[in-house]
């Protein structure tokens, strides 16, 4: 994975990264759950995301995991994880075989036309990583650049946004480089010759995916939601795995 990000770093002026988390806790693919009480609750993400979602030994882990166990614990429900590529976690979700996205997925209109959100349950911010002798010095300097991003994110969509610049997508978040933050700090950290650039690209909010029209679990997602934060649960949560610097 180290090797991964940066080679295509040297091949890349600047990567933008995503919002953008067992192969499974066990992968077999089968259906989703259809109803919101009982049963299995089927979780969609992208374990390549970390500290958001991603695999220690065999199985994934990360704030959206332990958020999705503890909604599912309070459903009366048993947590099964499906990890799939970026951009195929809302057709999962909308054809029935996920009951729900989480991936540091980020709340827009765009997206908003096929999937319904549940309340937010983190804030985010979209930052660049850059080789440490690069010039550029902020997003306003990326115009003309070529831009790697992680296929199907917010990254993705912003880039295109840029004037001039050539927009490069890949499926893995490790490959890429318009990124969230924490896991941008991951990528740093773990990889010699790389920076972060100190003003923010975008500002997000992350939020559960939920099949349109589901609004008997979008709305037990919620309550349960709401009952985390309010016991403080969800801060010991994102406090696991998220540090104070």
């Amino acid at each position: 994975m180290k090797k991964l990000i940066a080679a295509a770093l040297v091949g890349t002026m600047v990567l933008t990264m995503a919002g953008c988390g067992s192969k499974t806790a066990e992968t077999t693919g089968s259906e989703a759950s259809s109803d919101a009480a009982g049963g299995t609750l089927v979780m969609a993400t992208n374990a390549e995301f970390p500290p958001y979602e991603y695999y220690e030994g065999e199985n994934v882990v990360g704030i959206d995991a332990d958020i999705a166990a503890a909604v599912a614990d309070k459903l009366g429900m048993e947590l099964k994880i499906e990890d799939m590529a970026f951009d195929s976690i809302l057709p999962a979700v909308t054809s029935g075989k996920a009951d729900i996205g989480l991936a540091g997925m980020t709340v827009t209109e765009d997206l908003l036309e096929n999937v319904d959100f549940s309340d937010t349950y983190a804030h985010a911010t979209q930052v660049v990583i850059v080789k440490e002798d690069s010039d550029i010095a902020s997003p306003d300097d990326l115009e003309d650049k070529k831009i790697g991003v992680q296929l199907g994110t917010t990254g993705d969509i912003y880039a295109g946004d840029i004037k001039d610049a050539t927009v490069e997508r890949y499926n893995k978040g490790f490959e890429a480089v318009v990124i969230d933050g924490e896991p941008a700090k991951v990528f740093v950290k773990e990889n010699e010759g790389l920076k972060m650039l100190d003003e923010a690209f975008t500002e997000e909010d992350y939020a559960i995916a939920v099949a349109k029209g589901n609004d008997e679990l979008l709305d037990k997602i919620n309550t349960a939601l709401g009952e985390l934060k309010d016991s403080g649960e969800l801060d010991k949560i994102v406090d696991k795995y998220i540090t104070a610097e």
